[in-house]
């Protein structure tokens, strides 16, 4: 049939249409590709090259020098030494457990550590270097290195490890270094990114990790090239990162190790505090540790050792031990009594061995009394009656007072961990902690440093140093942070009459010059050392009435951990003040006996140029004396050598 042409017409202007907006379609698909691809190729060129280059360009984190930790000399006690080691990436090893089962025949390398590095690896982002070995030796170190094409995503490094030269000397106050955990990370919203480096190590305790942000410096960058097998080519740029900060810390190194040493194997802390500024010259606990081993990774044996140790070597008792004071406390009791107005310095009590008050005997460690005494003598003999009596007169509020003002009771601001608080009760305290009323008995129990009173070695050192200098002296452990000297806390007058504390002060004098003195084996002769202090015995179990009656066991008698704790407190010149000594020795029986000894030793160390001299020492005890000295295993801190001893 023929077409009208009316209907061609309209067809082909029809057709015309559609391939006009046909073709203007595909025409703006063209343009809008167009652009595309000039926008990626000119305009995206820069960005685009970057990415290209990240392929085969790593950035990574230079770790810092760790800032070193000295003595107040100088000597160095924390610092840093090369650390052969070898880093792998999983993105670049491809087969992880197969290139470390290539790398342990090359290098020693135990089946468990094999799969610990496995593990570690496999757990962590695919472009993480981590630390499958170090402490290599030289000789392996080069073995890697000439093996790496073998080891596609092995690198061998030249690291730095934390190193302590002295070990066990500063193990307590330093502490150690270890690997960053979860526990490290929790609650930091922006941790550092070193932080996220596998293995990096932090402070764990003690002044390294209180003073962390201080010591570890800000991270460097490097960028390095490397091949398509992930091996590294070259390094393309480094910027150095900024090292940590040196301390220069209060105590002396020498003084420190004598401390040490002399403590020997007893479970005991001694500390010493410059009088004149408050510095932590000496804090030693013992037994020690090394810290080295925490720092390679401390084996399960080792650790096991240390923790069922009965002498507790993990524990720093100078700042975390708190003990029952015992005797030592007697000048807190007079100092309050005296203040309070309820006695005066010609006081006296007569002693017939016990006191007795609501039907219960409190006995005095001399049996058959001491008679009439005062204040002077109440403290040479170490009289209990006269401070039982003293204490229901002035009441546990008032020593309370006291013991806090002479620095008792008190968590001190110090870079150290575990510090306590130590007790120092008063009616509050028990009510508030134990439900109950305050009784005369508790009195009469903490005016001779027992019942709910703790403190620690710091504070008794603290204490004694207010007392011998008449002002409020506080501990300080950081002396420089990076060369500059840090500040000495104020030591502003204590508010106790100075004749107060001239009385108590000629007590503890006579305590160990005095003829019936509790310390007198151990005083000084050397007239411009000589020393005033207090001796301490702290009971640590219940004697019982029959026991008193049959008599009561001796220490030595008793199975170690029974005995009672020994303390000294003690300064020196008597005349002119320098040094405050604390010593408790755990389970030492008598203060007289087991801590006055060491106390005298480690003050005229701290006295001396050197070793004490034998003239300082009664003339009867030079010969013991000088053996003992030269048996002790001391070093010098520099040259590790044992130091000269002073010629008689």
């Amino acid at each position: 049939m023929r077409r009208n042409p009316r209907d061609t017409e309209e067809s082909n202007r029809t057709l015309n249409r559609r391939t006009l907006m046909l073709g203007g379609a595909m025409g703006a698909m063209v343009a809008v590709l167009g652009a595309r691809m000039r926008y990626l190729q000119v305009d995206q060129a820069d960005e685009f090259k970057l990415l290209a280059e990240e392929n085969r360009i790593n950035i990574r984190l230079i770790p810092p020098v760790r800032g070193l930790i000295q003595d107040r000399n100088g000597k160095v006690i924390a610092g840093s030494e090369q650390n052969y080691r070898v880093v792998i990436t999983r993105e670049a090893a491809g087969d992880v457990e197969l290139v470390l089962r290539r790398l342990a025949t090359i290098i020693p390398m135990t089946a468990e550590e094999l799969q610990s590095s496995v593990e570690e690896v496999n757990a962590l982002s695919a472009f993480v270097p981590v630390t499958v070995a170090e402490r290599l030796s030289w000789d392996d170190f080069s073995k890697v290195a000439i093996n790496a094409p073998a080891l596609p995503g092995v690198v061998p490094e030249v690291g730095q490890s934390r190193r302590y030269p002295l070990d066990t000397d500063f193990a307590h106050v330093v502490g150690y270094v270890g690997p960053v955990s979860e526990k490290d990370l929790e609650g930091l919203e922006n941790p550092d990114p070193l932080l996220k480096i596998p293995k990096f190590q932090i402070g764990k305790i003690g002044v390294e990790k209180w003073m962390e942000d201080t010591l570890r410096g800000e991270a460097g960058t490097k960028r390095i090239e490397v091949n398509s097998a992930g091996r590294v080519m070259r390094e393309l740029e480094r910027q150095e990162g900024d090292p940590g900060t040196d301390i220069r810390l209060t105590i002396d190194a020498d003084l420190q190790n004598f401390a040490q040493v002399r403590l020997g194997t007893e479970s005991a802390a001694v500390v010493v505090i410059d009088v004149t500024n408050g510095d932590i010259v000496c804090c030693a606990s013992a037994p020690s540790f090394d810290p080295n081993l925490f720092v390679r990774g401390i084996s399960h044996t080792d650790y096991k050792a240390l923790m069922d140790n009965d002498h507790r070597p993990l524990a720093n008792k100078t700042v975390s031990g708190a003990y029952p004071p015992g005797s030592t406390f007697k000048m807190v009791t007079a100092l309050a009594a005296l203040e309070a107005g309820v006695i005066d310095t010609n006081h006296t009590v007569y002693c017939p061995g016990y006191l007795e008050f609501g039907g219960r005997r409190f006995h005095c460690h001399s049996r058959g009394g001491h008679g009439r005494v005062g204040l002077t003598e109440s403290l040479a003999k170490s009289c209990d009656v006269f401070y039982y009596d003293v204490a229901q007169k002035v009441g546990i509020d008032k020593m309370a007072e006291m013991g806090r003002k002479l620095g008792l009771g008190q968590k001190f601001d110090i870079p150290m961990s575990a510090i306590t608080e130590g007790i120092m009760p008063n009616k509050q305290w028990k009510l508030e902690r134990h439900k109950q009323d305050w009784r005369i008995g508790d009195t009469i129990n903490a005016s001779i440093g027992q019942g709910y009173v703790l403190t620690s070695p710091l504070q008794l050192a603290v204490m004694t140093a207010r007392i011998a200098s008449g002002r409020a002296v506080a501990p300080r452990l950081v002396r420089m942070v990076n060369d500059k000297e840090m500040p000495v806390p104020d030591a502003v007058p204590l508010e106790v009459p100075p004749e107060y504390l001239a009385a108590v002060r000629n007590g503890m004098y006579e305590v160990v010059n005095g003829e019936h003195g509790t310390a007198k084996s151990s005083r000084i002769v050397e007239p411009t050392m000589v020393m005033a202090g207090k001796t301490g015995t702290s009971q640590v179990r219940n004697i019982s009435k029959a026991e008193r009656d049959a008599g009561v066991i001796s220490n030595e008698d008793l199975p170690w951990n029974r005995r009672d704790h020994a303390l000294f407190v003690g300064f020196a010149p008597y005349d002119a003040p320098r040094y405050a000594v604390a010593v408790v020795v755990e389970h030492g029986g008598g203060g007289s006996t087991a801590a006055a000894p060491i106390a005298r030793d480690v003050i005229l160390r701290a006295l001396s140029e050197g070793l004490p001299s034998l003239d300082a020492y009664p003339s009867s005890q030079r010969g013991r004396i000088e053996t003992m000295l030269k048996e002790l295993p001391l070093r010098d801190p520099v040259t590790g050598q044992p130091p000269v001893m002073t010629e008689t």
